[in-house]
């Protein structure tokens, strides 16, 4: 694309992307600001890489509009956008190829049950399992080795990458992506304890649930209801190895980073961020636009929109920083109170 070209595609989002420098010139792919080359297009969207407007060699990088770029533009353009990560973002698309995950059609290793309904140019790999009585929406893809259960509905425009399992009743929706490895619609963790020191297992008899545009990510986990359902809502973004546990309810629009661990029952409003190896007991709920940081330990619900959680156990942000000031200077404190101690062990009686 010539930068342009670029410059035009970008307008279609943004309401204003301001050139500067020459404008002339090809772009091949996109880079990283600090390996970007001739004829290829960065950005920066963090104040602490504008030391690299210096040194790169991009032949376009993207900026935020605020930037002053006048000093750099000799051999050189610019793009001035609200939002560089998200212009990038569009190029990225713009100059990503499709995956081959399969050849198109069916298959003649892949086993189709009695009663499943294919969609218009839906593509099953080689040694893919669909089950009886499966709808699977047109241009949806199934990767090889990927098993799809019994009655399992899957919308327009999937992906199911290679050896994914979706077990019997799961619903997914449209253009739903679900990376390779992920188990969908396991039974959930139910055990009633017995006098004996044994336990029974509960019969898990619900399912899963994956509205529009959901992405879950390799080796994630989620699990069928023990009744009812199991909601992960439209545009949910699930990291690898994530756990959903029976019967929780994540909804639209949240993002869950890897390892995360979310234990049964629990709701999750709309827009939430979950960081990296977080926790999460049992049947508590977060309002909408909850943030959660990395390895935070949620024990409690918290009904406030908008709320920053820290720390184990999960408090909101403001308390445990001042809680964690607090624990940094226990040791001197200590050396105080054993000061104030002895100055008092030698105080004469009676005074």
């Amino acid at each position: 694309m010539t930068i342009q070209e670029i410059q035009a595609y970008l307008t279609e989002f943004f309401d204003s992307v301001e050139l500067v420098g020459s404008g002339k010139g090809e772009i091949s792919a996109p880079a990283k600001i600090e390996s970007a080359g001739a004829g290829e297009v960065s950005f920066i969207a963090n104040e602490k890489y504008l030391r690299f407007l210096d040194e790169t060699k991009a032949s376009l990088v993207i900026v935020h509009r605020s930037v002053n770029v006048a000093d750099f533009a000799e051999g050189r353009s610019f793009l001035k956008v609200a939002d560089p990560y998200t212009a990038f973002v569009f190029v990225l698309k713009k100059f990503s190829l499709p995956r081959t995950i399969a050849a198109p059609g069916i298959a003649p290793t892949a086993v189709i049950g009695e009663g499943a309904v294919m969609g218009e140019g839906v593509t099953v790999g080689q040694y893919a399992v669909v089950g009886d009585r499966c709808r699977i929406g047109a241009g949806s893809i199934i990767g090889p080795h990927a098993v799809i259960m019994h009655d399992v509905e899957i919308g327009e425009g999937c992906t199911i990458f290679p050896h994914v399992v979706c077990y019997d009743g799961t619903r997914i929706g449209r253009r739903v992506v679900i990376h390779a490895g992920s188990v969908i619609g396991a039974d959930g963790f139910g055990f009633a304890p017995q006098a004996d020191g044994s336990y029974v297992k509960i019969p898990q008899m619900g399912i899963v649930e994956i509205g529009d545009d959901a992405e879950i990510g390799a080796n994630a986990t989620i699990d069928r209801a023990t009744m009812g359902s199991t909601v992960i809502g439209k545009g949910v973004k699930v990291d690898n190895l994530v756990q959903v546990a029976h019967n929780c309810r994540i909804g639209e629009h949240t993002v869950i980073a890897a390892q995360a661990g979310i234990s049964g029952s629990v709701i999750m409003g709309r827009q939430c961020m979950i960081g990296g190896q977080a926790g999460f007991a049992g049947h508590l709920e977060l309002a909408d636009r909850t943030s959660v940081a990395a390895q935070a330990g949620v024990s409690k619900s918290f009904l406030e929109p908008g709320t920053a959680l820290r720390g184990y156990p999960a408090q909101p942000m403001r308390d445990q920083l001042r809680h964690e000031a607090m624990l940094r200077h226990l040791g001197s404190m200590k050396d105080r109170l054993d000061e104030l101690e002895q100055r008092l062990l030698k105080q004469p009686h009676g005074a």
